[in-house]
């Protein structure tokens, strides 16, 4: 997890795609910045920040569904719940299921646990569009590998 890139997924555990789901992992910073503010002498993770690591990794999931030929951008968040607080240091595992998609919309519903405890849910809308701009088309392509998308599974038939 790159807190300062807003880059909150590190790693795609298992993308199904005749499942359309997907699980990956995202570990908590032990220290930085964030935590100084959020809280003093308690440092937890926003829940701000758990709902975006949710609508990355429903992304991720929707980028594969969709073979990258469009890109999904967060339009809704509905039925957000914090069920717990997520420490520095925890590791995150986050499961997404693509429930719709069509339109011009996907969506997709997410939990986020700490070994076998909830601690996030929610229900997430993207609007699907072109990319529009190539440069974003190739940083996807280069963050896709370095979290591990299995690239093979999207090759067209």
């Amino acid at each position: 997890m790159n807190l300062d890139y807003f880059t909150l997924i590190d790693r795609i555990v298992d993308l199904n795609l005749d499942e359309k789901r997907i699980t990956v992992e995202a570990q908590v910073p032990t220290a930085h910045t964030i935590f100084e503010g959020h809280f003093p002498g308690f440092p937890i993770m926003p829940g701000v920040l758990l709902t975006e690591a949710m609508a990355q990794s429903s992304g991720w999931l929707i980028l594969g569904v969709l073979k990258f030929e469009r890109m999904p951008f967060l339009a809704i968040v509905k039925e957000a719940k914090m069920r717990g607080f997520v420490s520095p240091g925890s590791l995150l595992t986050i499961e997404a299921k693509l429930e719709h998609e069509g339109s011009g919309y996907a969506v997709t519903k997410v939990k986020g646990r700490i070994g076998k405890d909830l601690k996030c849910s929610a229900e997430l809308t993207f609007g699907l569009a072109p990319f529009p701009d190539p440069a974003l088309r190739v940083h996807m392509d280069a963050k896709a590998n370095e979290i591990g998308f299995p690239l093979q599974a999207i090759t067209h038939d």
